[in-house]
């Protein structure tokens, strides 16, 4: 059902001090910050040549990526993100198997479908799906 992997997203305290580290010292192709207020963050995306990374920054006070920083204030991985073919599917199939859906599907940062799913049901890891 899943296909290849998408981005890793990674959240950040500093987002302009993460823009430098990878534009400079790992000289990654680095995208312009887009707000995303249905998901409470600021997303830059880094381009690689096998996938990229989400740079993941609190918009508001509402922001989740702020609870995630309380506990992690260097920042670090927050989600992986893999490519389905399908959101509706893939979302009735994670329920029929009892995996948790959190949240409905919604618009991610590609302007593609999304959908989370609950990292105690994955390794300890949250799980984003997208539709490609």
């Amino acid at each position: 059902m899943i296909g290849n992997l998408n981005h890793v997203a990674i959240a950040v305290p500093d987002l302009e001090a993460a823009i430098a580290t990878y534009r400079d010292a790992l000289g990654a192709t680095v995208g312009a910050p887009q707000d995303e207020p249905d998901h409470g963050v600021t997303v830059v995306f880094i381009t690689l040549p096998n996938t990229k990374i989400e740079l993941l920054y609190p918009l508001g006070e509402n922001s989740p990526i702020n609870g995630f920083l309380a506990k992690n204030p260097a920042g670090g991985i927050h989600h992986i993100c893999y490519e389905v073919e399908n959101i509706e599917a893939a979302r009735d199939k994670m329920l029929a198997s009892g995996a948790r859906v959190l949240g409905d599907i919604k618009t991610g940062a590609h302007g593609k479908p999304v959908l989370f799913l609950h990292p105690k049901d994955f390794n300890g890891t949250l799980v984003e799906l997208e539709q490609i």
